[in-house]
């Protein structure tokens, strides 16, 4: 049987030598969370599941759509017999949401957090044996506040929330290192001077090492460097890129570098070594202008959730990634706002090659302190977290030109400072802290809380394409629209920042919809195709016509699941003249700001 998911799935820090653990594991739902006390650790699991899939899907082979308080996964594993000697390290790309991880009986990992990954220490566990019992406990108390994105507090699906994700959901997989080792690289590119600058950790510190990289392109070596790391975690070299093999990335030309990363003693032995690549590109703002290597790009973007029929959350295949971009660039997008959902590693790499724009975000809509917990994800010290190890994963990825921790934070701005106001700027500072060269945005729509925000934005679901462009021509005056809440002031006011609308459209049509079947868009749906496109063009037009806009994101690039507003079917089927859509949103690609 073939493995699901067998691609190599961290693109940018790539070893040879890993094995894949994706396949049948051992597999057991424990409602009452009393597995530990009633033995699971210790015994064989009832069920069979098919990683990385969660049980709710329908790869997954279970299928379960009720809460799962508990889940277990169970899994012997043979260690390749050349790996001895080395340091063994299992990886979980993704857990939802509280995970610990046993070998051979002894816990060694926890993790909070379903969307980013964390990685186990194993080597004292695995000795020399030649296979280790990986066990697996996953919690998931969906009604208690956790950073969620859009899965439902409900039994059922409803409005914008789908069906939930538990237990393991990315690749689950083991690598060898050496005693000393290379950690993820942080990889700045650095266009006004025509370089990159790596920034290489390590796992630990010994006397007599050196770094050494090469940049490499189609024709070969470009330039390499090295520099000592025997003092210090990490080390730091600057390679020049000369001008006949200069080549920026960008959407339309998305050039990339292959980066080499060794880490050698005083004889210029290689003690580890690693693969990576990265793009020579500039996000700066310009006035209203956000420029990309210094042009003002229009970012024609679309709302992108990520959800998929079989797999939730889980992609089928690598392809079914790749293909979403494709589908979104053949709608006349260049870009999109990863939604609600830190998207895995593979999926920011086809953007990177695809010269794809994303921004990223965290998976938190609704956090608010007030209010039941059945409506929102209440903040807490795990936002910022979580929010910290997304930024350390992906980092060095050129697809990426902005970061957006919050959205759509609807508590109002008061007299006293709130928790939900410390969070906001905590993670806005995070931000700017981890990456000095993208533009933070603060919350996606509605409520902003820093002063500081790069960024200004609102969302916008008018369906009416007239009163829609009334509204957004305020711009010009300098008195954009910004969201209200109940008829409130819930903003800090706009200080002439770069300005998009970050969520309108959302239009419903769906041809295949049954009358009396659980659908939905935002406002009256269309009653022919063609009014379909009116809508679509007047929409676009009133945003792509203004010259102090500098993008905007429509929702969204699919259905998902009762929400049907997307530009394709949930199965991604096509509804629409692709040509025409991308036709009125291209008329106008590019914008220059003075």
């Amino acid at each position: 049987m073939s493995i699901p998911r067998p691609e190599y799935p961290r693109p940018q820090f790539v070893r040879e030598q890993w094995l894949c653990l994706n396949g049948e594991w051992e597999f057991e739902m424990d409602p009452g969370d009393t597995g530990l006390e009633r033995g699971l650790l210790d015994r064989s699991l009832k069920d069979r599941i098919q990683v990385p899939f969660c049980p709710e899907s329908r790869l997954s082979g279970i299928g379960h759509t009720d809460f799962m308080t508990a889940v277990w996964y169970r899994r012997s594993v043979k260690v390749p017999a050349e790996w001895a000697g080395s340091r063994i390290l299992l990886h979980f790309q993704a857990v939802e949401y509280d995970a610990t991880v046993w070998v051979n009986g002894e816990e060694v990992a926890r993790h909070r957090g379903g969307f980013t990954p964390f990685t186990c220490d194993i080597t004292q566990q695995a000795g020399q044996r030649e296979a280790v019992t990986i066990v697996v406990r996953a919690r998931d108390y969906t009604r208690r506040p956790q950073p969620l994105g859009k899965q439902s507090h409900l039994f059922q699906n409803h409005g914008c929330l789908y069906t939930r994700t538990t237990g393991i959901w990315q690749t689950v997989w083991m690598e060898p290192v050496p005693e000393t080792a290379l950690l993820r690289p942080r990889i700045t590119p650095d266009v006004s001077n025509a370089s990159f600058h790596i920034e290489q950790r390590l796992s630990r510190n010994r006397r007599g090492l050196y770094i050494r990289a090469r940049i490499t392109d189609e024709a070969g070596d470009v330039s390499g460097g090295m520099c000592a790391a025997d003092h210090d975690f990490s080390g730091r070299i600057v390679l020049p890129v000369p001008e006949p093999r200069r080549h920026l990335w960008k959407p339309g030309d998305p050039h990339l570098y292959g980066i080499l990363i060794e880490l050698v003693d005083e004889s210029e032995n290689v003690i580890d070594r690693l693969e990576s690549y990265a793009g020579l590109r500039s996000v700066a703002i310009d006035g209203k202008a956000v420029r990309i290597n210094g042009e003002a790009v229009f970012q024609r973007l679309v709302l992108d959730q990520g959800y998929y029929p079989e797999g939730i959350l889980t992609a089928p295949s690598d392809t079914a990634l790749q293909r979403d971009i494709e589908l979104s660039i053949q709608a006349g997008f260049n870009g999109a706002r990863l939604h609600q959902k830190i998207f895995e590693e593979r999926f920011l790499y086809h953007a990177d090659r695809l010269g794809y724009l994303v921004w990223g975000e965290f998976p938190d809509w609704g956090c608010a302190e007030q209010g039941p917990v059945e409506d929102h994800q209440h903040p807490g010290a795990t936002y910022m977290t979580q929010w910290l190890e997304v930024l350390e994963r992906d980092y060095s990825h050129p697809s990426i030109v902005g970061w957006c921790p919050l959205n759509e934070t609807w508590q109002p701005v008061s007299d006293r400072i709130t928790v939900l106001d410390d969070i906001t700027r905590g993670m806005f500072l995070a931000a700017k802290a981890m990456d000095g060269t993208r533009p933070v945005l603060d919350a996606s729509g509605y409520s902003h809380r820093v002063h500081g925000s790069d960024i200004y934005d609102s969302h916008d679901y008018d369906q009416n394409p007239e009163t829609f462009l009334a509204r957004h021509e305020s711009l010009l005056n300098e008195q954009p629209f910004v969201n209200k809440h109940e008829d409130r002031d819930i903003s800090i006011p706009y200080r002439g920042q770069p300005y998009f609308v970050s969520e309108f459209g959302g239009i419903w049509w769906n041809p295949k919809a049954r009358p009396g079947e659980d659908s939905w868009g935002y406002g009256e749906r269309p009653k022919t195709i063609e009014e379909f496109y009116v809508r679509f063009a007047g929409l676009c037009g009133a945003l792509l016509d203004n010259p102090n806009m500098f993008g905007y994101c429509y929702t969204q690039l699919t259905d998902v699941f009762q929400e049907q507003n997307g530009i394709y079917l949930f199965d991604r089927g096509v509804k629409f003249n692709m040509a025409r859509l991308r036709g009125i949103q291209q008329r106008r690609a590019a914008i220059e700001c003075e």
